[in-house]
């Protein structure tokens, strides 16, 4: 065991600090923070009041009718996310351009990271897998250690293989790669590799079994899934933020994507990597000390964790019941009750992951977080949770189920339009107008980011430039409307079998390389998309041709689902739009160090 340096007075300062009226960790004001969030919330109810009176409005011409009671109810569940991730997106992008200083007002631990303080304390990587391609994981993790150890404070972490395996075959190649690991490393407490026999409680169940066995010889974790990465630079300043902060109990670095072979993924995540920016930096202005986490690439303080964050087997049967599968926003909220800071670190730079490669790999990813999320409804009750904490599990409840409610307004709109074509003083203009408005309010976390980039200066330089920006913008925003239609009619079938107990979900390794998706493969996961596109197609093309075009925006995804699918899973796709240099991110044009060695390792 290293002999560990006293404490600096700058870290003294940090644990003496007084914290009366403050948050624990004595970071911000609590009532500067209490004011922040009643901004927001007036902001969201008077913006959803607004859209709720004209929306009526419209909805009263020619007379109430079962359809409209029925789309001005699915309205109140599915408009909330997106009145709420506008007014994030245009806080997020006042703090960027038109703030002195918009970092420190949202996260004032940050400056700790900079400070050249050695560290006191042992952190545990973990990396978890079950059944992925042991050669893929443990390269990532091996360029994760390389990267800390050239910091010079590599030896302040140790790492843990936590394998959840149940597959021989891949097993046994984790085994033989942790031993010839281990004897490259020489110094075989430096890496421990564990395989439980049984995957109970999942993720989670894996982790407890860590913090059971190990976890008094740390002070942190960081959580590594098998796809995730970390920069050195970037792991030692989280640490010494954590470090200076001991009543900081998670601190959540902002994941972006990897570059990818995948056209999907590569669309994908140029998207994320603009929406999420700005999102992350509002949300995180008034969330404060109740963050969020995401389950990897954050450090966790161990001892709270595991005395605090147990998650709870549900009562009943599956699929609610049993094991927590969304576990990481649930252990947020439980590590705020235990009385100390979940944060996150609203800073792009060294913490990445890979997306799925094809459509129907991210609809399975986004099935098994739906279900996790929904499992939120039995653990309302919580006692002692702050209200902030309860109103993010009901947040993520109404992400999924605002879903099926969106579904259900585009499925009655040709009842809709059968029932106005009579109405003669039908408000034509409002309507317009209210869609278009809404439209503009979806995107809003995108176009905030590009926006973000455009002000940025050299913004659009580390995008290859600003034709390729605003080109790869467009294919964005059209991809986004048709992966959005298939994602949301994929939940919408995959909730209504949840309330028939008709769904299963499992916990298993997932696709991470660009494949090809046949015909019949698209077909079968995505017909009855076809079917519903089809029924909206000659329905309003009967009625009324004009709204048909109006809607494309919204029903379009749901004919062309299948070639979408598969266009954007052919690897030819995404090699054009890699030479091409379209929907590439900032490590496409310059490859930071640790992400080029993964790519020698796998061309070798």
């Amino acid at each position: 065991m290293n002999q560990r340096p006293a404490p600096t007075t700058f870290q003294r300062a940090a644990q003496e600090v007084d914290v009366t009226g403050l948050t624990p960790a004595g970071l911000q004001d609590e009532a500067v923070l209490r004011r922040r969030r009643r901004l927001v919330l007036t902001l969201n109810l008077l913006t959803l009041a607004a859209l709720l009176a004209g929306f009526a409005h419209v909805l009263a011409a020619g007379g109430w009718t079962v359809a409209d009671v029925a789309i001005f109810v699915a309205f109140l569940f599915g408009a909330p996310w997106t009145v709420l991730g506008f007014w994030n997106a245009a806080i997020g992008l006042w703090l960027l351009h038109a703030r002195k200083d918009g970092l420190a007002e949202v996260a004032p631990f940050a400056a700790a990271g900079e400070q050249a303080t050695p560290l006191a304390l042992r952190t545990a990587v973990l990396m978890t897998l079950r059944n992925e391609d042991p050669a893929r994981a443990f390269r990532r993790l091996k360029v994760v250690k390389d990267s800390l150890d050239a910091t010079g404070e590599g030896v302040w972490f140790d790492y843990f293989v936590l394998s959840d395996t149940n597959d021989p075959a891949v097993a046994g190649a984790e085994a033989a790669l942790a031993e010839a690991w281990s004897r490259e490393i020489g110094e075989p407490a430096r890496l421990t590799y564990r395989r439980r026999a049984d995957n109970a409680g999942f993720k989670a169940g894996n982790l407890r079994d860590f913090c059971e066995r190990w976890g008094e010889r740390y002070e942190l974790m960081l959580p590594l899934d098998a796809d995730s990465v970390m920069a050195g630079e970037t792991i030692l300043g989280m640490a010494r933020m954590m470090q200076a902060y001991p009543k900081l109990g998670i601190l959540q670095s902002l994941v972006v994507g990897m570059p990818s072979h995948s056209a999907f993924a590569r669309i994908f995540q140029f998207g994320m990597r603009q929406g999420m920016r700005p999102y992350t930096m509002g949300s995180a202005w008034w969330g404060g000390d109740c963050g969020p986490f995401w389950g990897h690439n954050a450090l966790v303080r161990i001892a709270p964790f595991r005395d605090s964050c147990h998650l709870p087997v549900l009562p009943g049967g599956p699929p609610l019941g049993g094991a927590v599968m969304s576990h990481d926003q649930v252990e947020a909220t439980l590590m705020r009750r235990a009385g100390y800071e979940v944060r996150v670190l609203p800073v792009e730079g060294g913490s990445w992951e890979e997306n799925p490669p094809t459509m129907l790999d991210f609809a399975k990813r986004d099935l098994r977080w739906c279900l996790g999320n929904l499992q939120y409804l039995k653990l309302l009750d919580l006692p002692d949770l702050k209200p902030m904490s309860r109103f993010q599990l009901v947040w993520a409840i109404l992400m999924f189920l605002g879903l099926p409610a969106w579904t259900l307004m585009i499925a009655l709109l040709p009842l809709k339009v059968l029932e106005d074509r009579v109405v003669a003083d039908y408000p034509v203009a409002l309507a317009v107008g209210l869609y278009v408005l809404f439209l503009a309010m979806y995107l809003s976390p995108k176009l905030a980011g590009f926006a973000d980039i455009l002000l940025t200066r050299g913004g659009v330089g580390r995008y290859g430039g600003a034709a390729r920006f605003l080109a790869s913008a467009v294919i964005e925003v059209l991809f986004a409307f048709l992966q959005g239609a298939v994602s949301s009619f994929r939940t919408t079938l995959f909730m209504i079998g949840l309330a028939f107990g008709k769904v299963r979900i499992g916990w298993n390794g997932q696709a991470r390389d660009a494949y090809a998706l046949s015909l019949t493969t698209a077909f079968a996961g995505l017909w009855p998309h076809l079917l519903f596109g089809a029924y909206l197609f000659v329905a309003l093309g009967a009625l009324s041709p004009a709204v048909l075009l109006w809607s494309l925006p919204l029903t379009a995804g749901y004919v062309l689902a299948i070639p979408f699918a598969m266009l954007t899973a052919w690897p030819s796709a995404g090699a054009w739009l890699a030479r091409q240099g379209l929907c590439g991110i900032p490590e496409d044009f310059d490859m930071p160090p640790v992400l080029a060695t993964i790519r020698d390792g796998e061309r070798a």
